[in-house]
């Protein structure tokens, strides 16, 4: 494609040839090979000299593409993955829609599809009872006020132990440990209000009496699963990336897992759903959003659940839990409360709900605790961290190696 002449008055500022190839990360070469192959657009910059890039049109290309060559320096910041695909405000993994796949199929199927790229209906993990027995005497030893991060991060340390084999990073070894270690995250944890513990079935029925004390209801419990599935990955969050550095040094899956629950429990990536429960459990309490969301636009703060920098609408995993959750009576006055603050914050700015929203109506409407979003969060991305560590152990080891621009004093330095 040639270039055009350059708009009197852009929306927004245009990228330079230079910015655009540091954005797609290629060299300014290769930019000009998308223009001529049509996969980018560009525009003469004022007086004719270069070229100048939509700025959303770059990164559109950035996310399809999923290339980027080695920097100077040998270190990667984009990297091929078959895993997810996240394009016009649908995501998929290995090609399939995602919300898809929740629908027709359980947790574990689509953990096996990630990893394999295979279904195998009606299959199921199982937790050898060696190791969950170490990771219940770990998780024992701490304070009751630890939360079920913590206890997750331990459980994880304590499997571990337990596997002599776990230097093993062949695929079929790899995927061994992976079915083991998630039931025992999940069995590890302890059960609320004395309900029996589900000791079969699939994993979002085992997970249940260690998110609330109510009993199962089965509407809900789909709603769960779905959860679990929807949340197995999403492209490279920070979680994510933790976990492919981790891969690329050859680190075991167990350290892997760890590496990826050490960044989740920022406040920012799987912890955002608990300010979300809360919000939505007060809008619950006084009968309405309009004075919640007021308090938090009043303080200068962000209005929780709304918003996601790769969906320009409604996060299409949300809009499927929220679909479910119309089939489950109890959620009525939650999933109510979450339109509500939609429609009160669209006055203020044009957001759109995300999974952290729909993760509160489902804690809010079970009696469940505000941090149990963060611990679906961790169970489920668990499978999506596994399958990144499998692409990471066939590619080059250590080749996530960036480097960093020194801004301190220039040497030489009087030694202190």
């Amino acid at each position: 494609m040639t270039d055009q002449p350059e708009p009197g008055r852009p929306d927004t500022p245009r990228l330079t040839t230079r910015e655009a190839a540091e954005l797609l990360g290629v060299k300014p070469e290769t930019v000009y090979a998308y223009v001529s192959r049509g996969q980018l657009s560009s525009v003469r910059a004022a007086g004719g000299r270069g070229s100048t890039f939509d700025p959303d049109e770059v990164r559109a290309l950035a996310r399809r593409s999923g290339r980027r060559e080695p920097s100077p320096a040998g270190g990667d910041l984009v990297f091929r993955t078959g895993i997810t695909l996240i394009e016009e405000d649908r995501c998929y993994f290995r090609g399939v829609d995602a919300t898809e796949l929740a629908r027709r199929h359980c947790f574990e199927e689509v953990a096996e599809w990630l990893w394999t790229g295979e279904l195998r209906p009606g299959v199921r993990f199982e937790a050898p009872p060696e190791t969950l027995a170490a990771a219940r005497r770990a998780v024992g030893a701490l304070p009751a006020h630890s939360g079920s991060t913590d206890r997750l991060r331990v459980a994880v340390t304590a499997a571990a132990a337990t596997d002599p084999l776990r230097f093993d990073l062949s695929p079929g070894a790899v995927l061994s440990s992976a079915r083991s270690l998630i039931p025992t995250l999940v069995r590890a944890l302890p059960v609320l209000g004395g309900a029996p513990e589900t000791e079969e079935g699939p994993l979002a029925l085992r997970l249940w009496p260690r998110l609330t004390a109510r009993p199962v209801d089965a509407r809900a419990l789909a709603v769960l699963d779905a959860a679990l599935t929807l949340l197995i990955d999403h492209d490279l969050a920070a979680s994510t990336l933790a976990a492919r550095v981790a891969a690329s040094a050859h680190a075991h899956p167990y350290a892997v897992v760890s590496a990826g629950l050490g960044v989740l429990e920022g406040p920012l990536h799987g912890a955002a759903s608990g300010p979300a429960h809360r919000m939505l459990q007060e809008a619950v309490d006084r009968g309405s959003a309009v004075p919640v969301v007021a308090d938090h636009l009043r303080t200068g703060g962000r209005v929780p659940g709304l918003g996601h920098r790769l969906y320009r609408g409604e996060d299409p995993r949300a809009r499927a839990l929220f679909a479910l959750l119309e089939d489950v009576p109890q959620a009525a006055g939650a999933l109510a409360a979450a339109r509500e603050v939609v429609a009160t914050t669209a006055r203020h700015a044009p957001l759109h709900a995300n999974i952290d929203l729909a993760l509160a109506v489902l804690s809010v409407a079970c009696g469940m605790a505000a941090e149990a979003g963060e611990t679906v969060f961790a169970v489920s991305r668990t499978a999506g961290w596994i399958a990144h560590a499998l692409e990471e152990y066939g590619e080059r080891p250590l080749r996530i190696r960036p480097s960093g621009q020194y801004t301190g004093p220039r040497p030489p330095q009087p030694t202190p």
